[in-house]
């Protein structure tokens, strides 16, 4: 995976960064791009807490985001998600190249905020200047992933990092949201939980780009690559398509890394030369403005739970003094 170049921000005029303050948007882009990790994770707040910034952060980061390779890893609790994404942010870093991970973390009951469990997990790896971890707080939100993941997957790609590795949260079959964001989608099973066959009843297996079945050193590994295999082959692919591979793997040991990173650079070799790598970051593209521009208008009408126009209307709707069509035309027009 070849080292990138990227353009650098502008630059400010003489004499005025310094009465600039700190947290202005352009100075944290900057010391983000300098290796900074404090103003890396200022900027991934202003993302998690919806800030007035951000559109300045966002019109000031997109010419230089779109260089990093990003991978994303899911599967149900207790496969060892975490223990792979550390095993591959060793491999990339002995390779030299810069890692940021985004680990979605169960909510907080109490503060609505990460649990933190991932980043506990991947602890060795905290005061590596090359690696950046950041835990997100899914807060409630399907498919399992924090809301906010697009954007902070955006700022850590402008902010140079070569490879993203995004975790997800593990909520088991609804988990598939990864594949929307992610250039190549790691599906993560361990033998003895049933998880090849719910791959095939979740629809996980068509968004898996490559199968990791970990903690192969455990019985019933064979017999899990086996399933897997067996689904892939009765699976139709388009001419030209890629076959996902199944990879064995246990990462707590280090064993079958080699050959999870060589299939992850056949994939990206592929999805360059195919053009399915524009084709899936344009679709990206597509789904985020949509719901930025869905968000504005639910805004802008009113619309979001716990507004006084919605609740007004849904009290009505509840009494039956009104039906849920005639609710949605007045909240429209206002």
């Amino acid at each position: 995976m070849p080292d990138r170049q990227v353009p650098a921000p502008p630059a400010a005029p003489a004499g005025h960064v310094g009465r600039r303050r700190q947290s202005d948007p352009d100075v944290l882009i900057t010391a983000a791009r300098d290796g900074d990790p404090r103003a890396l994770a200022r900027l991934i707040s202003l993302v998690e807490n919806a800030s007035a910034d951000l559109r300045q952060v966002m019109k000031v980061i997109a010419p230089l985001a779109g260089g990093a390779a990003t991978i994303g890893l899911t599967g149900s609790p207790g496969v060892g998600k975490s223990t792979v994404t550390g095993a591959l942010v060793r491999s990339y870093r002995d390779r030299e190249l810069r890692v940021g991970v985004l680990a979605v973390d169960p909510t907080s009951p109490f503060t609505g905020g990460a649990l933190l469990g991932d980043r506990v997990r991947m602890q060795n790896h905290a005061i590596d200047s090359g690696v950046f971890i950041r835990s997100m707080a899914s807060r409630g939100h399907l498919g399992g992933l924090a809301w906010a993941t697009p954007q902070a997957l955006r700022i850590l790609d402008a902010a140079g990092f070569d490879v993203i590795l995004i975790e997800t949260v593990g909520v088991g079959q609804a988990e598939v949201e990864v594949a929307s964001l992610a250039d190549t989608t790691l599906v993560v099973v361990a033998p003895g939980m049933g998880d090849a066959i719910q791959a095939a009843k979740a629809g996980i297996l068509e968004i898996g780009d490559i199968f990791v079945v970990n903690k192969s050193d455990r019985p019933g590994a064979q017999e899990a690559v086996r399933d897997l295999r067996t689904m892939v082959a009765m699976t139709a692919l388009a001419p030209g398509g890629w076959k996902p591979p199944i990879v064995s793997t246990t990462a707590s040991a280090g064993d079958g890394i080699d050959d999870l990173t060589a299939a992850l650079e056949r994939h990206a070799a592929w999805l360059r030369e195919s053009g399915e790598r524009d084709r899936r970051r344009t679709a990206r593209a597509r789904e985020e403005i949509s719901a930025i521009a869905v968000t504005e208008l639910r805004q802008r009408l009113g619309g979001l739970p716990g507004e006084s126009r919605l609740e007004d209307l849904a009290a009505r709707v509840a009494e039956g003094d009104i039906d849920p069509y005639a609710a949605a035309d007045e909240l429209i027009a206002g």
